[in-house]
């Protein structure tokens, strides 16, 4: 599925079995820790203080990551890192899509160390069969992935 920035694999994050086989799929590192699209701060699993989601309006909605200390959300997102990276998309039919869903992990269309896929016939190229279903949303004109920032010692820090 072509998500705001590149084609991603997606799921549902709050089900670890998808999970778990979207990272067998990809070859994903087991310590990596996947981005979960949200359609609203309300999907997010833990409940953050004024001071630090009043700065969410600066970043959201568009193609930025945040990566945000976490204490509620479950092991197969956070992978050990007690933190998750989050994204809420600029495009409105997809956070519309998100809040009928939930929250999305979004790994881009890849194997692991390969580029990444910028149209469905090369996602089908890289997963065939193992992927149950190909939305195709055109060609990426830029492939370019989010930026990241980083929430640390009470301001975010630019990671890509």
């Amino acid at each position: 599925m072509r998500t705001d920035t590149i084609y991603g694999i997606v799921g549902q994050a709050n089900n670890e079995a998808v999970v778990a086989r979207i990272y067998a799929i990809k070859q994903r590192t087991p310590s990596k820790s996947p981005i979960i699209l949200i359609g609203d701060t309300a999907q997010m699993f833990d409940i953050y203080s004024k001071d630090i989601a009043n700065t969410f309006a600066k970043y959201w909605p568009g193609a930025n990551s945040l990566i945000l200390p976490s204490e509620k959300a479950p092991e197969w997102i956070t992978r050990g890192n007690a933190s998750v990276a989050y994204r809420l998309p600029a495009d409105k039919q997809l956070r519309n899509l998100l809040r009928q869903t939930g929250p999305l992990i979004a790994p881009s269309a890849n194997p692991e160390g390969l580029p990444p896929a910028t149209s469905i016939s090369e996602a089908r190229a890289y997963f065939g069969t193992l992927v149950d279903h190909y939305e195709d949303g055109g060609d990426c004109v830029m492939g370019t992935a989010s930026k990241l920032f980083k929430f640390e010692g009470g301001s975010f820090t630019q990671l890509r």
